[in-house]
């Protein structure tokens, strides 16, 4: 597993987890949710380099995103 496969799927686990203990959700369905996002979506792209940044960072992009339908930043 290459180093920045390694990094994505770390913070994967991670926000999933969070999202499964913010929202009170199975982790299936957080999981689905998270999948759906563009913050995944930026976060798998290596372009964007978002996969450097920790797990809470990017959660916070996520939640930001549920909240007001947009991705916050240009990556």
């Amino acid at each position: 597993m290459d180093y920045i496969k390694f990094l994505t799927d770390l913070n994967i686990q991670e926000i999933v987890a969070f999202i499964v203990e913010d929202n009170k959700i199975e982790y299936d369905e957080a999981l689905d949710l998270f999948y759906k996002s563009e913050t995944f979506k930026k976060l798998t792209d290596e372009q964007t380099g978002l996969y450097r940044e920790s797990a809470a960072y990017v959660y916070s992009l996520f939640k930001y995103e549920i909240k007001t339908g947009t991705f916050p930043v240009e990556q």
